[in-house]
């Protein structure tokens, strides 16, 4: 699974190198998760976990501030959570997952996207067999402890899978369902979380040729580039020189 994530993390970074593409992402994220849980990080696990992960993109305090009074303010926007699926051109599978104050301009956006290259939108749940929904957590490792004895203390909290990070740290993978009891346990069991993503991972990549993959892209690029978007996933396997970028 580790490796079949891998293939989309070069357009993540690249995206995310946009420092206030990033801020603006996990503002909206905070705002939607502070409304529907409450602003208190103590009494609301998601919003715990997005200020970890605003802290891991060095997003400042006051921003991040900012964001969950939102969620309180009545004359802000309200944000709502809204998942779209179609094919792009060459049979590419793409869920986009976005927050908009303004689902009439969002949905005429994407679907526009899909229609001028080469794709076209599809029904919600369409896709759903196409792509796993899974969790996933940084954490940093524990002096002393194996990734084979972690993931034995880990599994029977859903963890399915975990792997030695980059950077020290440690990435676990789990189904969807379980994000709440696996973020749980590791904070009562002494684990500094970095960070927590949703991630739709593709069970059946699909190989294109460099013109093929050339007219995808700009299609990403178009969704990359829409400020209602949150985040793109594809069934479109990343060439190696993606992949080491």
């Amino acid at each position: 699974m580790g490796r079949a994530f891998e293939y989309r993390k070069a357009r993540k970074l690249k995206r995310w190198g946009n420092m206030s593409r990033t801020f603006t992402r996990i503002g909206k994220e905070i705002t939607i998760a502070a409304k529907a849980g409450g602003p208190d990080p103590s009494t609301n696990p998601r919003l715990r976990s997005l200020i970890q992960n605003a802290k891991a993109a060095n997003m400042p305090k006051d921003t991040v501030d900012r964001a969950i009074k939102k969620a309180t303010d009545k004359d802000s926007s309200d944000y709502k959570e809204i998942i779209y699926e179609g094919y792009g051109p060459f049979g590419i599978a793409i869920v986009v997952e976005t927050a908009t104050d303004n689902n009439t301009r969002t949905v005429a956006n994407v679907r526009s996207y899909f229609t001028k290259h080469g794709g076209s939108l599809g029904t919600s749940g369409s896709l759903s067999f196409l792509f796993d929904h899974k969790c996933v957590f940084k954490i940093k490792a524990k002096d002393g402890v194996s990734l084979e004895d972690l993931e034995l203390e880990l599994i029977d909290c859903g963890v399915e899978e975990l792997e030695a990070g980059d950077e020290g740290e440690v990435v676990l993978y789990g189904a969807f369902e379980n994000n709440s009891e696996i973020q749980h346990y590791l904070e009562n069991n002494g684990f500094e979380i970095i960070s927590t993503e949703f991630e739709r991972i593709a069970n059946d990549l699909k190989d294109v040729t460099p013109e093929q993959r050339a007219t995808i892209e700009k299609l990403l690029d178009k969704f990359e580039e829409d400020e209602d978007v949150q985040n793109v996933f594809h069934n479109m396997r990343e060439d190696d020189s993606d992949a080491e970028e």
